[in-house]
């Protein structure tokens, strides 16, 4: 293997291949910026990624103070040393030369610079004149899922007992609500039920609506790495883009959008009716197995193929290769989430693991995966629709508790309603009853639906806008007032991916001019409002990192998320740490479920279930009727057709999604070189099959409309499915990240400008994935190719003429098999 490695032009990097049931071996990837020596570093700070899910574990290499590389964490369980893309240049946005460092407020319509006194008066007074006048229901807060598990705890503690909202979500809503809403339906409790080790040892791995490679790419590695190895996995992708995925899989399909459903029924019908149930486990570990086989009984592939347009007989190749698994471990990400019937489908994948016992042992596991880095911290902590510590709002005796935890009167908590969603409380804000809304690390105006809608909220004089962020984004600019935040490496916290492991990132350089980390701003919100508990004391009484870390565990001691038995000593120099962490598993936790259900009891469980089809709540004595000894609930649910179908004016399906060379909105992978320039602007794909019914060729310029707006892309003609339009979702208003504003009348380039203001009932995750929509010629493209890159799911169908995507010298990183440093006595 070449020890260094454009990978920018190779994502995924060179292999180590591994044969079944044996570790990972350790892989480390090494990025230092140009004329920077390994000798030359002079402090590596451990920290993870924090521009996906995976978790990657990795050093900041510093020189006088500044940040100028990363490398890989050999030791660590998660990645080995490995890291994508985005870890290895994506660091280098720190230091961008239009960091915001001094708050700005909002004078005579423009933003000027101000002091931090002068910002957080605004802040509190605006806060205690709308408590005063309209009370706790006036003020919303908007977080991310990017920040550290203690500024999340802060900011749930001071929004639901000190102000005392209900109004408190993140953008976690629009990535992993269905995750935390479907692990609920079926096991009665959040939590990853399986381990990114199950990668080792399964010999079927099904993906569905996940394109791994380019989400978890870290994780993707590992596949390869079996599939390269001695008895390799064989593999079922679900997506209707040719993925990499896709192109490794014994079994791909690509259904119609919005039929996932009707897909599930006819896996499950197969595998019921040739009787691939592990029926003892049912018997011993579940309910409502027989309302499923009668749910599904008629679902036959037939049937299903003229749903999903998929052959019947493909999908009976689908079925023989789950129901003959050995060990089976599932994934699922945005195909499914932000798709219609999203929770539906979910629990099918659930269904899927429970009726042939696949959970709890190495190989047969299941993730439903989180696409953004703290998404399970937000799940935990009680800012994203749950209280801290998966308690259960409906059940007096959590809400007591909790109370307890906090020293407040259980009314000072609010829990008449399930807590607002994000894209409630948009509306609300629209209809003028939330009159504040405070929006941390996160940019709706490109990230939610149907833009011209959030602008327009956004924009409302009588809404009091706060953004806490790194840039004058997007968002930002509509701001009442804007406070600079610190970001990772420059602060420390600890966070929590996928499969629940805990990592510890300590701060490495300092933060630029006066950005503060966001927990030291939530603290001093909260000390400027002077929250109090019921004994007049300070309702927050932890002052940094640490403290706040050990006030979480306080919170979770005896959840499903016990963090006990971790402290920031554990987690240094080693490997992160699974939770549960106690005196039960005081090494962490591999696996949930290994001896049945534990968390689905209804005195203990988080939730007690919603109807699949409208999103109603299930009440206490419905679930206990249902459920009275708290085993895994097996749900069925009917396929329904999609809200929006494609119609004459409108004949195409639009969908949106993501690369590996770009985060979110781009606010710091755009401000990365390498990245940016893998991929710089938006496209549009279209199959190529509906290129040459229309006309279209690879490059022009094209226009994509819905009821809601448009936006306009050059054309990438690939091998996606017909009838279907991709965009991805990463690109907002401006060529550059410090562009100038839109023109409201022109076409813009992100791809919300087009998609539907809409969500799945009992999630409620909007629905990014099933806009109809028209594509139309603006002008030829002639030589100007799309900025799409080659490397993954948007791979030219036809690459002649089409220039590869590579990054250069600037890419090159290096790459070690054989790791001299690794364990925990080097690290230190």
């Amino acid at each position: 293997m070449d020890s260094s490695v454009d990978r920018i032009a190779d994502p995924w990097g060179g292999r180590v291949p591994h044969r079944r049931h044996e570790p990972w071996p350790a892989r480390v990837d090494t990025h230092l910026a140009e004329g920077v020596e390994p000798d030359m570093v002079q402090r590596w700070v451990q920290a993870a990624s924090i521009l996906h899910s995976d978790g990657d574990a990795m050093d900041i290499a510093v020189v006088d103070g500044r940040m100028v590389g990363v490398r890989g964490r050999a030791v660590d369980r998660v990645n080995r040393g490995r890291l994508g893309p985005k870890d290895l240049f994506g660091w280098q946005a720190n230091a961008s030369p239009d960091r915001l460092t001094r708050p700005l407020v909002r004078e005579g319509g423009r933003l000027v610079e101000t002091d931090w006194d002068t910002a957080m008066d605004r802040v509190v007074s605006r806060s205690r004149a709308l408590l005063g006048e309209r009370g706790p229901g006036s003020l919303g807060f908007y977080t991310s899922g990017q920040l550290f598990l203690e500024e999340y705890y802060t900011l749930a503690v001071l929004a639901r007992a000190g102000i005392g909202t209900n109004h408190l979500d993140g953008n976690t809503r629009l990535c992993t609500s269905t995750a935390a809403e479907a692990l609920k339906e079926s096991f009665g409790c959040d939590g990853q039920p399986g381990s990114y080790d199950d990668i080792d040892h399964a010999d079927v791995i099904a993906l569905f609506g996940h394109n791994i490679a380019e989400t978890q790419p870290v994780q993707w590695m590992r596949v390869l790495d079996r599939l390269e190895g001695t008895d390799p996995p064989r593999l079922l992708c679900v997506d209707p883009r040719p993925t990499p995925v896709a192109r490794r899989a014994a079994v791909h399909l690509a259904p119609r959008i919005g039929t996932n459903v009707a897909l599930l029924n006819a896996l499950l019908h197969e595998i019921i009716r040739t009787d691939r149930v592990d029926h003892s486990y049912v018997r011993a570990h579940t309910v409502g197995f027989d309302e499923l086989a009668a749910r599904v009984a008629d679902c036959t592939p037939e049937w299903a193929a003229g749903v999903c347009d998929v052959p019947a007989a493909r999908i009976t190749e689908a079925a023989e290769l789950l129901g003959t698994a050995d060990r089976l471990l599932s994934t699922v990400l945005q195909g499914v989430y932000q798709s219609h019937q999203a929770t539906a489908a979910a629990v099918q994948v659930n269904n899927l693991h429970l009726i042939r016992g696949m959970l709890g042992r190495p190989g047969a596991g299941v993730l439903q995966m989180n696409g953004q880095p703290t998404a399970q911290n937000t799940r935990e902590c009680g800012a994203d629709g749950d209280l801290p510590g998966f308690r259960n709002w409906q059940n007096d005796a959590h809400v007591e508790d909790l109370a307890r935890v906090w020293n407040v009167e259980p009314s000072a908590i609010p829990h008449y309603a399930p807590p607002t969603h994000a894209l409630q409380m948009f509306r609300y804000a629209e209809q003028g009853s939330i009159r504040m809304l405070w929006i941390s690390g996160t940019n709706p105006a490109v990230s939610l639906p149907e833009l011209s809608r959030i602008r327009a909220i956004l924009a409302q004089e009588r809404l009091f806008v706060v953004v806490q962020d790194l840039f004058l984004t997007e968002t930002a600019r509509y701001a009442d007032v804007v406070l600079p935040a610190a970001t990772w490496g420059e602060k420390t916290g600890t966070f929590t991916n996928a499969d629940r492991t805990v990592h510890l990132s300590e701060k490495a350089v300092e933060p630029p001019g006066g950005a503060r980390p966001d927990l030291d701003v939530f603290l001093d919100y909260a000390r400027r409002m002077d929250f109090r508990d019921k004994d007049g004391g300070p309702l927050v009484t932890w002052h940094d990192p640490e403290s706040a870390f050990e006030a979480w565990k306080r919170c979770s001691a005896g959840r499903p998320c016990d963090y006990t038995g971790l402290t920031y000593a554990m987690l240094r120099g080693g490997s992160g740490v699974q939770w549960p962490v106690n005196e039960r598993a005081p090494g962490g936790t591999e696996r949930l479920y290994a001896d049945g259900v534990d968390w689905a009891h209804p005195d203990v469980c988080e939730d007690y279930g919603k109807d699949l089809v409208t999103g109603a709540a299930d009440g206490a004595a419905e679930y206990r009727a249902l459920n009275p000894d708290g085993k895994a609930v097996i749900k069925a649910a009917a396929y329904l057709p999609p809200h929006e179908g494609p119609s004459e004016e409108y004949p195409f399906q639009l969908t949106t999604g993501r690369t590996v060379y770009q985060f979110h909105t781009r606010t710091k992978t755009g401000r990365a070189p390498q990245l940016n320039a893998a991929a710089p602007d938006v496209w549009v794909e279209a199959s190529a099959e509906d290129a040459a019914r229309t006309g279209l060729r690879e490059g022009d310029l094209v226009e994509v409309r819905t009821p809601r707006g448009a936006l306009r892309g050059r054309l990438r003609v690939t091998g996606l499915r017909p009838g279907v339009l991709f965009v991805p979702f990463h690109y907002g208003y401006w060529d550059t990240p410090a562009g100038d504003g839109p023109d409201p009348a022109a076409p813009g380039r992100a791809a919300n400008e087009a998609t539907i203001t809409d969500w799945d009932p009992a999630s409620k995750q909007p629905m990014f994935k099933t806009a109809a929509a028209s594509l139309t010629l603006v002008e030829r493209g002639d030589e100007t190719p799309s900025p799409a890159p080659t490397t993954g799911a948007s791979a030219p169908a036809d690459p002649h003429g089409v220039p590869a995507t590579a990054g250069g010298a600037a890419a090159r990183v290096a790459q070690d098999p054989h790791p001299a440093w690794g364990t925990k006595e080097d690290d230190r």
